[in-house]
C-alpha cells in the first residue's frame, strides 16, 4: 500500500467515526470498522512517518454537540480494545499473566452493553451532573436528559460523594415500539437500539427524553467519599448499597484463569436472545484495582481490561422480490421477499428494507444473493449483498409512481425520507391498517376481528371506516363464508364490549401522530373526556410533562380536520363511551409499586392489566430489575419469570392480581 492509499484509508476511518458517534448512524458493523482500524496500524508499525497528526486512531468518541455544554472529566473516560476470537481473548490474557510475572491473575467478567457510556457525578448523595464519553478527557453535560430516565435515583440511599461509569441504553421492546413509529410517521428507523439510545440522550426537548424510556445500568465507580475499593467484583455489591442499577451478579463473574473467561463467555453468548437488552459481548478486566495502576494504559485504551465481542449471527440466501408493504399512514415501505432461510432459531422469509435510500446505499438489487441478520439482534434486515455472486439476472428496484392499492400518485415529501399516498380515505391498504389498528389489542382490543375479517368486511363494503365497526348487524356477517351463529355471536358481543375501553386506548386507538400509548395516557388522565382534549391548544399540551412539541402540534392538527372529528362524534353516537380514568388511591396495594407482566392473561389483555395498575397508582416497567416489587406471570412465562424467581420477587397468578385489585 502506497501513501495515498494509507491516509485514504485514514480519512475512510474518520468518516466512519463520524456516522457512529456523531450521526449515529453507522454503515458498517463493528467487526469491519475494527477491521479497518487493524489494516491501518499495521501500515504504520512499517512506516510511521506517514502518520497524520489528527490521526482518528488516538482519537476517543464524538466531537461536541451544538446545544450541549462541553465539560472536562475529572478523570478521563477510555475506550476499549476489541476482540472477535477465542485465540484474541486468549493473548489478553496471557499477556496479563506475562506483564505481572505470575500465572494467578484474577479477572473479573461482565456483560458489554450495547448502549452509549456515560460519566454521572453524585454529591452528597445527590444526582449533580452526567457527562457523554466525549473525546475522552471532555464531554457534553446531558445532565437534564439523563434525569430524566426512567431507572435513575436523583437521590442515593447513603449522602456519599461518588463518580460512577455507566451505559445508557434502550430495551429492546420499547426500541421496537419507537421504531414502529417512526415507520409509520414516515421517519427513517433505527438500525439498533444503541443508535436510537445514542440519539436520545442528544435531544434538545427533555420530554422527548423521557418519552423514549431510556434505562442506565452502572458497572464502575472512579471516586467514592471514605472508602477504598480494592477488587472490581465488589463494586456490584456497593453500587446495590446505595441505590443504583447494576448487572446481576448471575450476569458477572471472577475468574481465576483463561479457561474460566471462555466458559463465562460461552454461558452469557447462549443466554443473548434471552435478555431484554441488547449487549454484544463481555468485558474482561484484571480484578485488583491496585495492578492496573502498575500497568497503564496505552493511547486511548487501558492494557488491563478488553471487550470480546459476539459475532452477529448471519445467514445467506437471495432476494427472489421486492414488494411494496402500505401502511395506515400511507408511507409504502419496501420489503425482500426472501428465499427461506433459518437464522437464529427461525425460518425468515421476508425483511424490511425500510425505504428507498436504504437500498440505493447498499446498492440492493432484486435475484441478489444478500446476508441477512437481525438488527440489533432482533428486526430481520438485509445487512449487505455478496457482490462476487452478482449476475446478469439482477433487476435494480426503484418505488412504484403510484400507490398498489389504489394507483394513486405517490409522493415523497421534503420533510421526510419516505414514499407517501395521499389518498388517505379512499385507499384499500391503508384503510385495512387503519381499521386493524383501531381493533386491536392495546387499542379497542375487540377479539374475533383479525386483519382477515377486516379485509373481509371491507370486500363486502360492509364497513368503509371505523364507526361502521359499530353498525355492523348479524345479517351482514351472515352474508361472509365462514361465519355461523356462534362467530356471529362472537364478534358482535366483542364489539359492544369494546364500547367501554378506557378513554386512554381510545385515544390510542384514534392513531394520532406521535401519540403513543404513553402519550395517550398522559392525556386521558389530564382532560379526563375527548371534549377536552378536542379544545386543547398547544401551549395547554405542552405544559403536560411528557408532552413535546411536536406531539402537541400533531394532536391539535388532529382535531383540526373536520372528517376526524365527525369519525369521533360518529363513535360516540353510535355508543361508544369511553371510561375516564379513575382517581389514583394513595392507599391502594398497587400504589407506587412496579409491576412487570409476562406470559399469556387469560381475563385481561396485558394492555388492560397495566392500564388497572396506573388507574391505582402503579407503575408498570418493561424488564424485571432488583427495582420491581410484582411479576404479573401468564401462561407460557419465559426469562422474566426466572429472573424474577432469581431475585426473589413476587410473583402473582391472576387470581391473586384479581383479589389486589
Amino acid at each position: 500500500m502506497n501513501k495515498k492509499e494509507y491516509l485514504d484509508l485514514i480519512s475512510e476511518i474518520a468518516r466512519h467515526d463520524a456516522l457512529y458517534y456523531d450521526e449515529c448512524n453507522p454503515e458498517i458493523t463493528d467487526f469491519a470498522y475494527d477491521e479497518l482500524v487493524k489494516k491501518a496500524k499495521e501500515i504504520e508499525q512499517i512506516h510511521p512517518e506517514w502518520k497524520p497528526s489528527d490521526s482518528p486512531l488516538e482519537k476517543i468518541g464524538e466531537s461536541p454537540s451544538p446545544g450541549f455544554k462541553t465539560v472536562k472529566h475529572r478523570y478521563p473516560m477510555l475506550s476499549l480494545a476489541n476482540t472477535y476470537s477465542e485465540e484474541e481473548l486468549d493473548d489478553f490474557t496471557k499477556r496479563m499473566q506475562k506483564l505481572l510475572e505470575r500465572e494467578h491473575v484474577d479477572f473479573f467478567a461482565e456483560l458489554k452493553m450495547d448502549g452509549v457510556a456515560i460519566s454521572v457525578r453524585y454529591e452528597k448523595g445527590k444526582f449533580v451532573q452526567a457527562l457523554t464519553r466525549g473525546n475522552g478527557k471532555e464531554g457534553d453535560d446531558v445532565t437534564i436528559n439523563i434525569s430524566q430516565l426512567a431507572n435513575l435515583p436523583l437521590q442515593l440511599k447513603e449522602p456519599k460523594t461518588v463518580e460512577l461509569r455507566g451505559e445508557v441504553y434502550l430495551p429492546i421492546e420499547i426500541f421496537q415500539e419507537l421504531n414502529k413509529e417512526k415507520e409509520e410517521n414516515g421517519q427513517e428507523v433505527w438500525a439498533n437500539p444503541r443508535n436510537a439510545a445514542a440519539g436520545s440522550i442528544k435531544l434538545l426537548d427533555k420530554s422527548e427524553v423521557k418519552r423514549r424510556k431510556l434505562h442506565i445500568v452502572f458497572y464502575d465507580i472512579v471516586e467514592i467519599e471514605d472508602e477504598e475499593i480494592k477488587r472490581q467484583s465488589s463494586i456490584s455489591s456497593i453500587l446495590t448499597r446505595i441505590g443504583l442499577p447494576t448487572f446481576d451478579q448471575q450476569d458477572t463473574a471472577r475468574c481465576k484463569n483463561p479457561k474460566e473467561v471462555l466458559e463465562f463467555a460461552e454461558k452469557i453468548e447462549k443466554k443473548r436472545p434471552f435478555y431484554p437488552f441488547q449487549i454484544d459481548g463481555i468485558v474482561i478486566k484484571l480484578d485488583t484495582l491496585e495492578e492496573r495502576g502498575f500497568l497503564g494504559t496505552t493511547g486511548k485504551t487501558p492494557r488491563w481490561a478488553v471487550a470480546y465481542k459476539f459475532a452477529p449471527e448471519q445467514a445467506i440466501t437471495t432476494i427472489n422480490d421486492i414488494t411494496v408493504q402500505v401502511g395506515r399512514t400511507g408511507i409504502l415501505t419496501p420489503v425482500a421477499e426472501l428465499e427461506p432461510t433459518l437464522l437464529a432459531g427461525s425460518t425468515i422469509s421476508r425483511a424490511t428494507l425500510h425505504n428507498q435510500d436504504e437500498i440505493d446505499r447498499k446498492d440492493i438489487r432484486i435475484h441478489d444473493t444478500v446476508w441477512i441478520e437481525k438488527g440489533g439482534d432482533v428486526i430481520p434486515k438485509v445487512a449487505g449483498v455478496d457482490f462476487t455472486k452478482r449476475d446478469s439476472h439482477s433487476k435494480a428496484w426503484k418505488m412504484p409512481s403510484f400507490c398498489p392499492s389504489c394507483q394513486s400518485p405517490v409522493v415523497r415529501l421534503e420533510s421526510e425520507v419516505a414514499f407517501r399516498c395521499l389518498n388517505s380515505y379512499l385507499c384499500p391498504a391503508q384503510s385495512l391498517r387503519r381499521i386493524t389498528f383501531f381493533v386491536a389489542k392495546g387499542a379497542m382490543d375487540i377479539d374475533h376481528l383479525g386483519e382477515k375479517i377486516v379485509e373481509k368486511l371491507l370486500g363486502a363494503k360492509i364497513i368503509s371506516s371505523i364507526s361502521d365497526i359499530y353498525k355492523i348487524t348479524s345479517s351482514d356477517l351472515e352474508k361472509l363464508e365462514g361465519f355461523k351463529e356462534k362467530s356471529i355471536h362472537n364478534l358482535l358481543d366483542s364489539i359492544e364490549r369494546s364500547k367501554n375501553v378506557p378513554l386512554a386506548r381510545f385515544i390510542f386507538a384514534l392513531g394520532i401522530k406521535y401519540v403513543g400509548a404513553g402519550g395517550s395516557e398522559i392525556l386521558a388522565n389530564h382532560f379526563k373526556n375527548i371534549e377536552n382534549i378536542k379544545k386543547a391548544t398547544k401551549e395547554e399540551l405542552l405544559e403536560l410533562e411528557g408532552i413535546g412539541p411536536k406531539m402537541a402540534e400533531s394532536i391539535v392538527e388532529f382535531f383540526s380536520k373536520s372528517r376526524h372529528v365527525q369519525e369521533i362524534e360518529e363513535l360516540l353516537s353510535l355508543g361508544v363511551e369511553p371510561k375516564a380514568p379513575e382517581e389514583i388511591k394513595s392507599g391502594h396495594p398497587f400504589f407506587q409499586k412496579i409491576f412487570v407482566l409476562t406470559g399469556t392473561l387469560e381475563k385481561y389483555p396485558r394492555a388492560e392489566a397495566a392500564a388497572l395498575i396506573k388507574q391505582r397508582g402503579g407503575k408498570v416497567a418493561s424488564s424485571v430489575s432488583k427495582e420491581t416489587d410484582y411479576l404479573l406471570a401468564g401462561s407460557e412465562a419465559g426469562s422474566k419469570l426466572k429472573k424474577a424467581e432469581s431475585l426473589g420477587i413476587k410473583v402473582l397468578s391472576e387470581e391473586e392480581f384479581d383479589s389486589m385489585l
